[in-house]
């Protein structure tokens, strides 16, 4: 299951390349648009994931010519541009998803896998994540409780996501604001406190225990 990461950042492509590696994936990378367009053409890939902000050839460029010559080659975005004008102009142009930076590693592994099964490449995937009476589903950015089913906004998504694979274990204010919002936010602030009151409305009161002092965990039973 061959992919090509495009993506100028070092840190970044090589974190994805790794991951992706890991879960099995053969994995080519490029790091300007010229280059990721090129390797698109010579060999196949059953995905692409594509930075839009590339030196040379802009991702958006890349992502036209990938549409008009290889229409049924999916593209993952994955770049910084969060914006609502940036989303809509790349599913306009053929982007099959978006994902917005600073990003989950296993979120972009199970939308990765998500693709390929469209697509034929895989026959099965780990799309849900367990944690106690909760289930999350990558896929429909749902989680599903004993009361039903629950809709939530990225934001909420990630920090439940970030919790449920460490679930039993208490994890800090800082390290959910490292992980969920990214570094430049100021550790003092109360958006983890004021998402997490947001989950528990959505899925229960005892769903997300408090740990004095010390930060949050998911209850596991």
């Amino acid at each position: 299951m061959p992919i090509l990461v495009v993506e100028d950042e070092p840190r970044i492509l090589a974190f994805v390349r790794r991951g992706l590696e890991a879960q099995g994936f053969t994995v080519d990378a490029a790091v300007d648009g010229v280059t990721g367009l090129r390797r698109a053409r010579e060999r196949h890939y059953d995905l692409v994931v594509l930075d839009l902000l590339l030196p040379g050839l802009d991702g958006l460029a890349v992502l036209r010519e990938l549409t008009r010559a290889l229409p049924e080659l999916p593209v993952l975005i994955l770049s910084a541009r969060a914006d609502v004008k940036a989303r809509l102009r790349g599913f306009e142009l053929g982007a099959r998803d978006y994902m917005a930076k600073p990003f989950s590693l296993a979120e972009l592994i199970a939308r990765v896998r998500v693709h390929l099964r469209a697509v034929g490449a895989v026959d099965h995937d780990d799309v849900v994540l367990h944690a106690g009476p909760l289930e999350l589903d990558f896929a429909r950015r749902r989680v599903r409780t004993r009361g039903g089913c629950a809709d939530l906004t990225d934001r909420e998504f990630r920090l439940l996501h970030h919790l449920a694979r460490h679930a039993g274990e208490v994890i800090s204010r800082e390290q959910l604001l490292a992980e969920v919002w990214g570094y430049h936010f100021d550790p003092q602030s109360n958006v983890v406190d004021v998402c997490v009151r947001r989950l528990r409305k959505k899925l229960g009161a005892t769903s997300i225990e408090t740990v004095r002092s010390v930060g949050y965990r998911i209850a596991t039973s």
